[in-house]
C-alpha cells in the first residue's frame, strides 16, 4: 500500500531542507572569494523567504486544515494496546477522519510563521557573525536551516514520535551552532552544557512517552485525548478478565457528560499513578526546553558562551518550539487530564518568572541579562496555560508573538554594539545613544517595550492580555505573582534604558609636578580614534584585511536589516497590538 503524501502541506519544511542541501553544495563548489559568505547567506535567507511565503499561501486559502502521513482507512480502528495495558483507547466515531501525523492548520501556521520570520531576522544576524571569518559559513548556514526544519515541523506533529523527532532536529544542530567558533573557549562550554541538558530532557520526556504508549497503545495525539473517556471501566475489564462494554460506559458517566474529569480528587480514584507520573516526566522534560524552574540553570552561561545569533535563535525559536511541543501534548494530546498537570503548569510558571526576574536584577552582562530576561518571560507565556480555556491558550501565542520582536530587536543591537566595539558590561552603553543615533533609541524602545511601558505598548498589551486571562480563570494568586514580577522587571530594564542616554564618563588626564626649576610640560595626551590632526604611525596591513573590512561592513548592514525589521514589527503591535489577535485563528488546534 503506497501511502499518498500532500506537498503542498509538507512545503516549507521541504523547502528548508532542500536548501540546507543546496548550501552544502555551493559550500563544496564556490571558490574561496569574498564573495561567497554574503552569497551563502542570501541563498540561506531566500530559503526561509520562499518558506514563510508558502506558510502565508496556506494561511489565505479559505479551505480546513491540511492532512497528511494518514492512516490508511482500513487501519484506522480502535489502537490496539499492549500486553496488559489497562487503557485501551476507544474507537473513532462512524464516520471520522483517520488520524494523521501531519496536519497543517491554524496553530501550525501562526507557530511556523512565528518561526520563520524570527529566522529571517536570525539569518540576518548570522551574516554579521559571519563576516568576519572566524565562523565556517557552510556549516553554520546548514545548521541553521536545520533547525528551522525542525521547528516548522513541530508544530504540525500530531503524533508522539513525530513530535520528538522534529523537537530533536529543533535542539540538535544548536550544540554544534553554539560552539562553531574556533579556539573559544566558552563557546565550547556552553554547548557541553546545552548538550548534557537537552540529553537528560529528552531522556525525561521519552520515558513519560513511552509509559503514555504502553498505557494507550496509541501515539496518536487524538487517541491520546480520547483516553480518559473509557479508563476507569476499561481497566476494570482488563484487569478483571471480564467484559469491559458496561462498565466502559459507566466510566464515561462518572467522568461527566463529555468523559473529562470535574476535579483531580476523581482522577486519583480512577487512574492509577502511573498515568500521573507520565504526565510529569512529559511536563518535565519540555520545561528544561524552554527554560522553565527549575530546569533553568543553564540558560546564562549557554546564552553568555554562544555567539550572539545562536542565544537569539534559543531565545525565541527554540522556545516557540518547545512551547509548541508543550501546548500540542497538554492541551491536545492530555486535555482530559488538565487537573493533573494545570496545577503544576501554574506553579512552574510562578517560580519560572519569580527566578528569571530576580538573577536579572544582579546581571551586570547584556547577553547574560537577556538570558535571565528570557527565563522570566518564559513564565509568562507559561501562565495563561493553567486556566484550562483555548482563549488562554491564545493568549499565551499572543505573548509569545509580541516577546519574538521585542526580544529579537534587542539581540540584534547588540549585536551590532559588539561589533563596534562596545563593552559587553552593561556599563558599557552609558552614552550609547550620543555614540549611535539610531541603534541606542532604538535598544531603549526594545526594553521599555519588554518592561511593558509607554511607548513600548505591544509589552504592555500582552502583559494586560496575560492579567485577564489569570484573572477571569480564576487564579488571582498567580495574576498578582505577575504583577509583582513585572515590577521586578521594571527595574533592571529601566536601568539599562538609563544608561543608555547617560552621558559616558570622560577620564579626566593627570600631570605629574615638575622638579623645581624644570620646563613646564605639557600633559601628554593620547588621540581619541578618528580624531582629525593626527598622524598615526603606520600599521602594516596583513593580506586579506581589506577583505575583512568589507565583510565586516557588509556584517553591520545585514544587523542594521535585522534592527529595522525588527523596529517595524515592534512599532506596529504598539500601535495595532489587535494585529496579533486578528492573525490567530479562532480554533488553533486540529488534534487529527
Amino acid at each position: 500500500m503506497i501511502q499518498p503524501i500532500d506537498y503542498y502541506a509538507v512545503a516549507p519544511p521541504l523547502i528548508l531542507a532542500l536548501t540546507a542541501g543546496l548550501v552544502l553544495l555551493l559550500d563544496v563548489f564556490l571558490p574561496r572569494a569574498p564573495y561567497a559568505r554574503p552569497l551563502l547567506g542570501i541563498v540561506t535567507l531566500a530559503g526561509v523567504t520562499g518558506a514563510l511565503a508558502v506558510v502565508i499561501s496556506q494561511a489565505v486559502r479559505a479551505a480546513g486544515p491540511l492532512r497528511t502521513f494518514c492512516v490508511p482507512p482500513g487501519l484506522s480502528g480502535a489502537a490496539a494496546p499492549g500486553p496488559g495495558a489497562p487503557f485501551p483507547v476507544t474507537a473513532p466515531e462512524a464516520g471520522a477522519a483517520p488520524p494523521c501525523s501531519f496536519v497543517v492548520d491554524g496553530f501550525t501556521l501562526v507557530f511556523a510563521g512565528l518561526a520563520l520570520a524570527a529566522g529571517i531576522i536570525v539569518v540576518l544576524l548570522s551574516m554579521t557573525e559571519l563576516s568576519f571569518g572566524d565562523i565556517p559559513a557552510g556549516e553554520w548556514h546548514f545548521l541553521l536551516l536545520c533547525t528551522l526544519t525542525g521547528a516548522v515541523a513541530l508544530p504540525a506533529s500530531r503524533d508522539l514520535v513525530m513530535l520528538v523527532v522534529a523537537l530533536e532536529l529543533a535542539s540538535l544542530p544548536v550544540f554544534a551552532l553554539t560552539a562553531l567558533r574556533r579556539y573559544d573557549g566558552r563557546g565550547s562550554e556552553a554547548a557541553v552544557k546545552l548538550f548534557l541538558v537537552s540529553v537528560v530532557s529528552t531522556a525525561v520526556m521519552l520515558f513519560g512517552i513511552s509509559l503514555l504508549y504502553g498505557l494507550t497503545g496509541t501515539v496518536y495525539l487524538e487517541r491520546l485525548a480520547r483516553v480518559p473517556h473509557a479508563v476507569p471501566g476499561a481497566a476494570a475489564g482488563v484487569l478483571s478478565g471480564s467484559g469491559a462494554g458496561t462498565a466502559g460506559s459507566a466510566a464515561v458517566t462518572a467522568g461527566g457528560a463529555d468523559g473529562a474529569y470535574a476535579s483531580s480528587l476523581q482522577i486519583g480514584y480512577d487512574l492509577p499513578p502511573v498515568l500521573a507520573v507520565a504526565t510529569v516526566l512529559v511536563l518535565a522534560g519540555f520545561a528544561f526546553k524552554v527554560a522553565a524552574v527549575p530546569f533553568h540553570a543553564w540558560a546564562g552561561d549557554v546564552y553568555e558562551g554562544a555567539p550572539i545569533p545562536v542565544a537569539a535563535l534559543l531565545s525565541v525559536i527554540s522556545k516557540a518550539a518547545g512551547f509548541a511541543g508543550l501546548i500540542l501534548v497538554l492541551v491536545g494530546g492530555l486535555r482530559n487530564l488538565a487537573p493533573v498537570w494545570a496545577p503544576l503548569i501554574a506553579v512552574v510558571a510562578a517560580l519560572t518568572m519569580t527566578a528569571g526576574n530576580l538573577l536579572a536584577l544582579r546581571r551586570r552582562r547584556a547577553v547574560r541579562l537577556l538570558a535571565w530576561s528570557s527565563v522570566a518571560q518564559s513564565g509568562y507565556i507559561l501562565a495563561p496555560l493553567a486556566v484550562r480555556d483555548e482563549r488562554a491558550m491564545n493568549a499565551s501565542v499572543a505573548y509569545l508573538a509580541f516577546y519574538a520582536a521585542m526580544n529579537l530587536g534587542a539581540f540584534a543591537v547588540v549585536m551590532l554594539a559588539a561589533r563596534r566595539g562596545e563593552s559587553g558590561e552593561l556599563d558599557g552603553y552609558r552614552g550609547f545613544a550620543a555614540r549611535s543615533r539610531i541603534a541606542g533609541p532604538a535598544l531603549a524602545f526594545f526594553l521599555i517595550c519588554l518592561a511593558g511601558l509607554p511607548p513600548g505598548l505591544a509589552g504592555l498589551f500582552a502583559k494586560i492580555v496575560v492579567f485577564r486571562e489569570l484573572v477571569g480563570g480564576g487564579l488571582g494568586w498567580l495574576a498578582a505573582v505577575m504583577a509583582v514580577n513585572t515590577v521586578i522587571g521594571l527595574y533592571y530594564y529601566v536601568a539599562w534604558v538609563v544608561r543608555i542616554f547617560t552621558p559616558a564618563s570622560v577620564p579626566v588626564a593627570t600631570t605629574t609636578p615638575a622638579p623645581a626649576g624644570a620646563p613646564a610640560m605639557a600633559p601628554a595626551s593620547v588621540p581619541a580614534p578618528g580624531v582629525a590632526g593626527t598622524a598615526p604611525e603606520a600599521v602594516p596591513v596583513a593580506p586579506g584585511a581589506a577583505s575583512a573590512t568589507a565583510g565586516g561592513h557588509t556584517g553591520q548592514v545585514a544587523a542594521g536589516v535585522a534592527i529595522a525589521l525588527a523596529a517595524v514589527v515592534a512599532v506596529l503591535f504598539s500601535i495595532a497590538p489587535q494585529t496579533v489577535f486578528v492573525l490567530l485563528p479562532k480554533t488553533l488546534i486540529a488534534i487529527g
